[in-house]
């Protein structure tokens, strides 16, 4: 009997831990960045010792506000206990609430994790009724410089701040910095903030001018830009009133968000559109030039060719140079000294070849066009460089029965007779032999087979020459391609702890990396095609998935700060990616 009490006992003990519930809501799963989230964690009893998950990626800006509540119905009691929290997204993306804890009656209860799905901000976001008065008198709007750019063409996105003559701020924050998905992005560098005079609607108004960003659309079609959402905090009158009858004023925190704009990118045309147009859009002078016009054979001059001017200076092919067949063309090495303002990128990018001529002789390197579309006229543009004349005084004469024109790759070798020597081929004596002669001794056959082996030698050892050659070649692309790794690698490592100048040399390095190992161009360096040549190559998922993430890292950081950590982790990240490549190539 005193078995069955307690067992009767102990399921009803069972059964009133049972029935206490704890859980976890949210006022929404799904918010903009410039939104502001409410999350309550309620339990049905009684209970202390109250622990809050961690709000990772969640700022909070209200609570732990608690509050209870208790009623009786039909005899029976009814108790809640409410533990109110305010939040705003500090990031996007999906954003997840751990569990909560309580303990009741020694039992400790648990809430079901949240997950929250953060936007890119939103026009109309939801608010108080003292936070939307607080915006009266504030707006933040995105200008763009043109509205329906050529592919390519250099354009600008400003934000202003506009303030109303009877506004006070105190300050304000970034909430989300706009993605500009389908274009190539530069961030202006604001050294300090101006407060100018300006209208808006009509009225006079103060702004600031926040952020200049310059935009190069990489695709035709229409494409977005999001708005940049900002927390700013602003002085609104309240009810009250001091001791000298002036009114007092609160703070109050409000978001806003420029309007999404929608940029219409046109093509480039196609009728006059030269055949070496590698995707130059600009206005743009070309040169070509020798470090040395006179030297001897087996030493080195240096070709460089230049682009100078304003527009989308990095992302374009440079000319190909092509110099005569007697000479040694080594892959060149990429130099840029490029500024970015509201006009767009100015200044030059330079390619240095270093030649090697073999031979002594005369030669001349033709002219080299280079073209580009302005989108000023609206019409294309081919520039010439000048012939460049090379004398070779020294060395191994070239090969007597070839002459090769100075046309490059593409010359043809034209075989010579000498004039002096045009009735060589006359024989003045015969070597009639009787017909049907057996001997084998001494015959044509005889000599032929006796001969031939040794004459096989120097084809074999020319055969095997150029096939040295060759690998000394691959070999020769393997180093350099390191060599321009290291080199750029070594001036992001000088740069920790300078966002900017960190991602830009960590860019320069994978770029020309890739060039100079995969012999992919500068127009292809974007995520699809390098993802398709890598995988092409036989890189694998997961090194290419690495290389991408942090060439992603390097067009954030033109617009997003970077703390030394993350430069740390994405250069250590850099030298072993590229040394994954290596081994995979």
């Amino acid at each position: 009997m005193k078995s069955v009490t307690f067992l009767m006992l102990f399921l009803i003990g069972l059964t009133s831990l049972a029935q206490v519930t704890f859980t976890a809501e949210a006022s929404r799963t799904k918010i903009g960045i410039n939104e502001r989230l409410k999350v309550d964690f309620t339990v049905d009893a009684n209970g202390d010792n109250f622990i809050p998950p961690n709000f990772n990626g969640l700022r909070r800006i209200g609570g732990p506000n608690q509050s209870f509540s208790q009623s009786w119905k039909n005899g029976q009691s009814s108790f809640q206990k409410t533990f109110t929290y305010f939040f705003q997204p500090e990031k996007r993306g999906t954003i997840t609430i751990g569990q909560a804890e309580i303990t009741v009656k020694g039992q400790v209860y648990k809430t079901s994790p949240i997950q929250i799905e953060v936007t890119a901000a939103v026009d109309t976001p939801n608010q108080s009724k003292a936070v939307a008065e607080a915006g009266d008198g504030i707006h933040l709007i995105a200008e763009v410089s043109k509205y329906k750019p050529y592919l390519n063409e250099g354009i600008y996105v400003v934000y202003k701040l506009f303030l109303s003559p009877t506004v006070n701020i105190r300050n304000w924050r970034p909430l989300d910095d706009p993605k500009f998905e389908g274009f190539w992005s530069q961030n202006i560098n604001i050294d300090q903030l101006e407060l100018k005079q300006g209208e808006f609607g009509g009225q006079p108004y103060r702004y600031v001018e926040l952020r200049k960003t310059v935009l190069y659309p990489q695709r035709t079609g229409e494409l977005k830009i999001e708005p940049l959402s900002l927390a700013v905090s602003v002085e609104v009158p309240t009810d009250q009133r001091d001791f000298f009858g002036r009114r007092t004023y609160e703070v109050v925190e409000k978001n806003f968000s420029a309007n999404t704009r929608i940029v219409d990118v046109k093509p480039l045309p196609e009728e006059g559109k030269p055949v070496n147009f590698s995707g130059a859009v600009g206005e743009f002078d070309f040169k070509l030039k020798a470090n040395r016009q006179e030297l001897d054979a087996q030493m080195s001059l240096e070709l460089t060719s230049e682009v100078s001017g304003k527009g989308n200076l990095k992302l374009f092919n440079m000319p190909v140079i092509r110099t005569p067949s007697s000479f040694e063309l080594y892959e060149p090495e990429r130099q840029e000294s490029v500024r970015t303002s509201s006009l767009g990128m100015q200044g030059r990018v330079s390619e240095k070849y270093t030649v090697i001529p073999e031979f002594k002789g005369d030669y001349t390197i033709q002219p080299v066009p280079f073209s580009y579309f302005n989108p000023r006229t609206e019409f294309y543009v081919t520039l010439n460089s000048s012939p460049i004349s090379i004398k070779v005084n020294s060395g191994p004469e070239r090969p007597r029965e070839t002459i090769t024109t100075s046309g490059g790759d593409n010359a043809k070798a034209q075989n010579i007779i000498s004039s002096k020597n045009n009735f060589n081929y006359i024989k003045l004596k015969t070597s009639l032999k009787q017909k049907n002669n057996p001997v084998f001794f001494q015959s044509p056959l005889y000599w032929t087979l006796f001969i031939t082996p040794f004459l096989a030698i120097p084809f074999m050892l020319i055969f095997g020459k150029v096939k040295n050659r060759e690998t000394d070649q691959n070999q020769l692309l393997q180093k350099r391609a390191n060599k321009l790794a290291k080199r750029y690698l070594s001036e992001a490592k000088k740069n920790l702890g300078t966002s900017q100048l960190f991602y830009e040399a960590l860019e320069r390095a994978f770029h020309n990396y890739l060039k100079a190992k995969l012999k992919i161009q500068t127009l292809e360096m974007h995520k699809d095609k390098i993802q398709e040549l890598l995988s092409a190559n036989g890189i694998s998922q997961e090194t290419t998935t690495q290389f991408l993430k942090l060439l992603e890292n390097c067009e954030l950081a033109r617009y997003t700060p970077s703390v030394a950590k993350d430069m740390q982790a994405d250069f250590e990240k850099a030298a072993k990616v590229i040394s994954e490549i290596d081994k995979e190539v």
